[in-house]
């Protein structure tokens, strides 16, 4: 006769440090899965109590007893339902990324984690010592291993587990998005299911935390390798996940109601969440950006007012005496259409002034880039005065392939909080802009169409100094997320001068890119937490 287990994904949106606030999000959601769900087990995602990742917070004592306060707290305050949760468990002058299952007061076991990732944007081994133990738990009749995150994506903490006697595997996660990674999960599942002939419960983190952003997409995966229950990508929420276990099997009931999005609409999803947290978390009450009448800025106006509401968004359009009118109606119309408050501030009278200042310093040389640069500075002035009077959040509009090459002025368009697109390739961006069109058309079609232009030159286009978008971008992914050189880049087809041309540029740019705003995390390769070059640096390609 079989019989029915039933586990709650708890897919929540925790804050890094708030052990109060997600403590009681916790408790929250254990009573939802136990009276609305008719779960037998609840599972939070890793390092639940802290929110992840912790960092260096890790590192203060008086953290480490905050976090065991939350644990017994929730321990006192949950009944009637199991409940693995992740915790930092300090053991021994030892810490250890660890979860417990928690039964009616009571710590029945913890599992600490085996494999430690310390490369990309992860840095685990700075906090933590591996364990070395499978812990297999018995709920509701069923023997349940228990690993987390990195465990599931080597074969040996789930053999350990299985050879231990887990009929089933929940793994734990703290797993950041980019846009290989919703695939590459399903594959390292399916190895495990394939190897070891037993179903996983994966359980993911949601949210957004400075670069990093959490994209939920926790998911059950059965014996047969077919995923049998999928939770929401980038929603927060509780989802239950039911087995059918016999004495020879357990089995996930299928329920397939949630389908895989495309990539274009997972990083579009992904970039709105995490600006949505940065400002949020952060307790902005808005953000002012410019709106330049170009692609880059109407797109990023579009992800602002979906991620905290046209009310909150502020939009302001400085135009030079290189500004088209075309910019100007653009921008205004796509304002008008999000209904964001909108101003017009030109900077004509503020440039005039500074290079009347500068007249004599600047005696006896031609104009050149430094004109230029001081109109992107006038419009820096303004976006900051703006921010500090009204304490709105100034979101830049740069993308991947502007920062990888430098086509952006410190202290100018690159002032700010946080940028939204700033592990965008510019191809990407145009993607991003017709599907965010197709939900609703915000940006005008003349601003997807025309030939990008930072107009601060007459008759001024993107191509003038830089390769077109299509050739560049293929560079750049090969150069800054492969870490090709320049001849491997030159035998993909690329011309070898304009290779040459593209990684001087990138590699002499490392110092703006120090200087420049967080933004949301998309890629392998995001520049500051996954790629750390050195600024002074003699290495040649």
């Amino acid at each position: 006769m079989a019989k029915h287990l039933k586990i709650a994904m708890a897919q929540l949106n925790m804050i890094v440090g708030d052990i109060t606030g997600n403590v009681n999000k916790i408790i929250e959601a254990a009573k939802h899965a136990r009276f609305h769900l008719g779960a037998d087990c609840v599972v939070f995602p890793e390092l639940a109590l802290t929110g992840y990742p912790p960092e260096d917070l890790l590192l203060r004592p008086a953290f480490q007893q905050q976090s065991l306060k939350g644990l017994e707290i929730v321990r006192n305050n949950i009944s009637g339902i199991d409940v693995v949760i992740g915790f930092p468990e300090p053991c021994d002058e030892a810490l250890y990324n660890s979860a417990c299952l928690i039964r009616d007061g009571d710590i029945v076991a913890t599992y600490r984690k085996q494999i430690l990732p310390n490369y990309g944007v992860f840095d685990e081994k700075r906090y933590f010592t591996a364990g070395n133990e499978p812990v297999v738990v018995d709920i509701n009749g069923v023997s349940v291993g228990i690993t987390i995150c990195e465990d599931i994506w080597f074969p040996e903490p789930i053999r350990l587990a299985r050879d231990a006697g887990a009929k089933l595997i929940i793994n734990l996660n703290a797993s950041p998005f980019d846009i290989y990674k919703p695939p590459d999960r399903n594959k390292a599942l399916l190895e495990r299911v394939e190897e070891n002939k037993i179903p996983i419960v994966y359980v993911n983190l949601l949210g957004g935390q400075d670069e990093l952003v959490f994209d939920g997409a926790s998911f059950v995966m059965g014996t047969d390798g077919l995923v049998a229950n999928r939770a929401p990508f980038c929603e927060q929420g509780v989802y239950l996940a039911e087995f059918n276990v016999t004495a020879d099997s357990v089995e996930p009931v299928p329920n397939n109601s949630v389908k895989p999005l495309s990539e274009v609409e997972a990083v579009y999803k992904a970039i709105v969440l995490g600006v949505r947290d940065y400002i949020e978390k952060n307790k902005f009450p808005g953000i002012i950006l410019g709106l330049s009448g170009g692609i880059d800025s109407a797109l990023t106006l579009a992800i602002a007012v979906d991620a905290i509401g046209a009310d909150r968004v502020e939009a302001v359009m400085m135009p030079s005496r290189y500004t088209s009118e075309l910019s100007l109606d653009d921008a205004k119309k796509e304002a008008q259409t999000l209904g964001v408050e909108y101003h017009i501030i030109p900077i004509e009278a503020m440039y005039k002034a500074t290079l009347e200042t500068m007249a004599s310093e600047f005696a006896g040389t031609a104009p050149d880039v430094t004109e230029e640069n001081i109109q992107a500075r006038c419009r820096g002035i303004i976006l900051m005065a703006i921010s500090n009077k009204k304490h709105k959040m100034v979101l830049t509009t740069g993308n991947k392939s502007e920062m990888a090459v430098g086509y952006a002025t410190l202290y100018g368009d690159m002032a700010g909080g946080f940028n939204a697109l700033k592990d965008v390739r510019k191809t990407m961006v145009y993607k991003l802009a017709e599907y965010r069109n197709g939900i609703s058309p915000v940006i005008p079609q003349s601003v997807i169409h025309r030939a990008p232009s930072a107009e601060l030159a007459p008759d001024q286009k993107d191509s003038d100094s830089l390769p077109d978008y299509g050739e560049l971008d293929g560079i750049l992914q090969l150069y800054v997320e492969k870490d090709l050189g320049a001849e491997e880049i030159a035998a993909k087809g690329y011309d070898m001068t304009t290779v040459q041309r593209v990684i001087n540029m990138v590699d002499r740019n490392e110092y703006k890119r120090r200087q420049a705003a967080p933004g949301v995390r998309i890629t392998r390769r995001a520049f500051s937490r996954d790629r750390r070059y050195p600024i002074t640096n003699a290495f040649s390609n």
